[in-house]
């Protein structure tokens, strides 16, 4: 799996790929194609946040739980689904945030997120894959541990990095920041179940960029084309 790994990503996680944990997930993945589950989202899209977002230019981090398991949804990137899919309504939510607190932000007709990982936002699932139609099916099977060493290693390695987590899984994350060195905006996650409960009006987009230019940093454009 290392092969897949951005070279920014593998220099500073190589020694992840020999540990049991990673060992016994690859493992695991095997039987999984090997029983003829399908998996997603497809092989060369596991590490896509990784690949798309370097390791040197990380500036934003938003962390999901779990890809989207149905059909073509999920390609590597945390709450975004590949052009052509109907847009999730997590994302429909904070589409909606984003046009109250970013002036002249355009709701746009689909919900690929590529362009805020480009600018250095990376788009992380604490799960990498998921089976078809069975969510958080490859939860506690390894990617948490590969994941949590991710977040610790931005932590450790970077300064000024502002972290978004929503709702109560990605705050339990915040155990792993150093809040001394960087930032952390915590809301309601943009779920229809708790978005009413304090995700919409939370503006952490804006918040975000108010950050990235006091440090001395390029804000992100959040509107997506």
């Amino acid at each position: 799996m290392a092969n897949a790994l951005d070279p920014s990503w593998l220099e500073v996680l190589k020694d992840e790929f020999g540990k049991d944990y990673m060992i016994n997930l690859k493992d695991f993945l095997q039987k999984e194609k090997a029983a003829g589950q399908v998996v997603y989202p497809k092989n060369s899209d596991i590490f896509n946040a990784f690949n798309t977002t370097n390791f040197d230019n990380v500036k934003v981090v938003i962390l999901g739980q779990d890809p989207y398991h149905g059909a073509n949804q999920a390609h590597g990137l945390s709450f975004s689904v590949q052009k052509g899919i109907a847009t999730p309504r997590s994302l429909i939510n904070i589409y909606k945030e984003l046009k109250t607190d970013i002036p002249g932000f355009q709701i746009p007709a689909h919900g690929n997120l590529e362009e805020w990982a480009q600018q250095g936002v990376l788009l992380l699932n604490a799960t990498l894959t998921v089976r078809a139609g069975n969510a958080g099916s490859h939860q506690k099977k390894g990617w948490e541990e590969f994941t949590d060493e991710v977040i610790k290693t931005i932590s450790d390695k970077k300064e000024g990095i502002v972290f978004i987590l929503w709702g109560a899984f990605a705050q339990s994350k915040a155990a792993l920041i150093d809040e001394k060195k960087h930032f952390i905006i915590k809301s309601a996650h943009p779920s229809p179940f708790s978005a009413e409960r304090g995700f919409f009006g939370s503006k952490p987009f804006s918040k975000t960029n108010a950050i990235l230019e006091k440090e001395g940093k390029k804000t992100i454009d959040w509107q997506i084309h």
